[in-house]
């Protein structure tokens, strides 16, 4: 039974959260109308869009696939964030898919990057046990990716990829990342030395990235790039777009802006490709993060702009 002081408490944190959702359910719904498109589940014009479960480790997991118009490319994991859903990403892996890549998202818990299930996707990936849906071929070439936690989990697979012998990564492609126990190490591995290309969309240091903890293993990766930080007017949900919701506001305690959105799934679809096909397009990267006249147009656009303000993510 409660005392009165306990239901006292229960009663004032319930009073606050209650406060908090009726706060914020504006800025939800201008956040979704913000948008071209209204927030929804398992949505595709780049291509086709499948739930479709995947086995693991003798497990069914949930999963959504983003089939691309064409031949893939590549198959890119783009995972979701703490206490968020494959639906939470789907314009960015819309996004994604419309540069030629698969795109598959595991519907499952990432608390600390959930490290048991990251190993056994990893092994999954390097049998080549995955079956896609609608009969479509298992790309040869992988790039890993995620958003917060889920860019933890995409280190942790890289890594297992890397520890598989595995000789088709391409790389990763991360959405302000937020960092656990092994981010650095497995960050190493994916990178090697720099060697495979890291690059990260980073938002404003904030409680809710823990003030931006994945730099240190980012800037110490032996790269001479590893992404742009937005900063003034960014926020942590800025890769949810339309498909936020009351939950990632509150806890992001920001709304993600449609520039911001548009820039990130710019640069993170731009680089997937690039990671895919083995190309470059300079305009997307700097040569010396140090140097901003080394920076291409895009880069150099960001950069100049007012709204959000941006910087290189710094290397050392």
């Amino acid at each position: 039974m409660f005392r009165p002081a306990s239901l006292r408490r229960v009663t004032l944190a319930a009073t606050i959260l209650l406060t908090a959702a009726v706060a914020v359910a504006p800025a939800v719904a201008n956040a979704q109308s913000s948008f071209p498109s209204s927030a929804g589940g398992c949505v595709s014009t780049a291509g086709t869009c499948v739930e479709s479960p995947v086995e693991v480790a003798g497990v069914q997991r949930d999963a959504v696939w983003y089939l691309p118009n064409g031949q893939a490319s590549a198959l890119m994991l783009l995972e979701h964030g703490f206490s968020r859903t494959c639906a939470n990403v789907n314009g960015t892996a819309e996004a994604i898919a419309a540069q030629g890549l698969m795109v598959i998202c595991l519907d499952e818990d990432m608390t600390a990057g959930n490290p048991v299930l990251a190993a056994e996707f990893a092994e999954a990936l390097a049998e080549r046990t995955l079956v896609p849906p609608n009969g479509a071929p298992l790309p040869q070439r992988y790039v890993v990716g995620g958003h917060s936690a889920g860019g933890h989990f995409a280190a942790l697979v890289g890594a297992g990829l890397v520890e598989q012998g595995y000789p088709d990564l391409a790389g990763a492609v991360l959405f302000d990342p937020v960092a656990a126990e092994g981010f650095s190490a497995a960050l190493r591995s994916v990178s090697a030395s720099g060697t495979r290309p890291v690059l990260t969309v980073a938002a404003s240091p904030s409680v809710v990235n823990l003030f931006g903890n994945s730099f240190g293993a980012l800037s110490s990766l032996g790269a001479d790039f590893v992404g742009v930080r937005l900063l003034g007017g960014s926020c942590h949900v800025d890769v949810e777009g339309e498909d936020t919701d009351l939950i990632g506001i509150v806890g992001a305690m920001c709304a993600p802006d449609p520039v911001n959105t548009a820039r990130l799934r710019d640069f993170g679809s731009v680089w997937a490709r690039d990671l895919a096909t083995g190309t470059r397009t300079d305009t997307y990267y700097c040569t010396d993060a140090s140097e901003p006249l080394t920076c291409g147009g895009a880069v150099g656009s960001v950069l100049a702009g007012t709204r959000p303000a941006a910087a290189v993510i710094p290397v050392s």
